[in-house]
């Protein structure tokens, strides 16, 4: 005679099966609350952060683009969120500048205001989400790699960067109708030292959380 005990535990395994199939089933929708309200969080936090760093400005007499730290979250937020998740907070951060939300950077235009996006600086502004999403993306390419560090994080930094600088230029010359020499004067070349130590910083901050979160082996 075959013994019952096999049949005994295939029951009781399928009534196991079902039932954590039936809690994560259940639990499975608040899950994805939980992670939606997180990632809200994240992003309010990270458009709070680029606010206030964009009120940290310094007019200069020369050209209508002043010197910020906003440069500094951009590429901060791009070295620490994903590229969606980053992409999505710079996103936020425009909507609530074109709301009317003073959180962009001090100037004749005011504070906050649609009005931003269509002057001077708007296409700094405007890059903001393509160079988050485009360090972050650089960043994570290494996260393979053990020698992923400060040298790789400056260098997705750098290219999110020159992004900004790029739009920023093309725009002020398309609003300007300046010509390119007067353009690198105006857009470019004075923000290069200052990019610079953003850089440095934006990249050994990432670099030094990365390697807290790093399993010790």
């Amino acid at each position: 005679m075959r013994p019952t005990s096999n049949a005994e535990g295939n029951l009781v395994s399928k009534v196991l099966s079902v039932q954590l199939t039936s809690v994560v089933a259940t639990s499975s929708p608040a899950a994805a609350t939980s992670s939606l309200l997180r990632q809200a969080g994240i992003v309010l936090a990270g458009s709070a952060l680029v606010a206030v760093c964009a009120h940290m400005a310094l007019p200069l007499y020369f050209t209508p683009v002043p010197l910020s730290l906003q440069t500094f979250a951009v590429l901060l937020l791009g070295l620490l969120l994903s590229p969606r998740l980053a992409a999505a907070t710079l996103g936020a951060y425009l909507v609530e500048g074109a709301l009317g939300l003073p959180v962009f950077a001090p100037s004749p235009l005011g504070s906050g205001g649609i009005a931003h996006l269509f002057g001077p600086t708007g296409g700094y502004l405007i890059a903001y989400p393509l160079a988050a999403a485009l360090t972050s993306f650089l960043w994570r390419r290494t996260s393979w790699n053990t020698r992923r560090g400060f040298p790789t994080a400056a260098i997705s930094a750098a290219a999110g960067s020159l992004t900004i600088l790029a739009f920023g230029a093309l725009w002020l010359a398309i609003f300007s109708h300046a010509p390119a020499q007067s353009i690198l004067t105006l857009a470019v070349l004075p923000f290069l030292p200052g990019d610079a130590l953003k850089i440095v910083a934006a990249a050994a901050l990432a670099a030094g959380f990365a390697r807290l979160r790093r399993p010790t082996p």
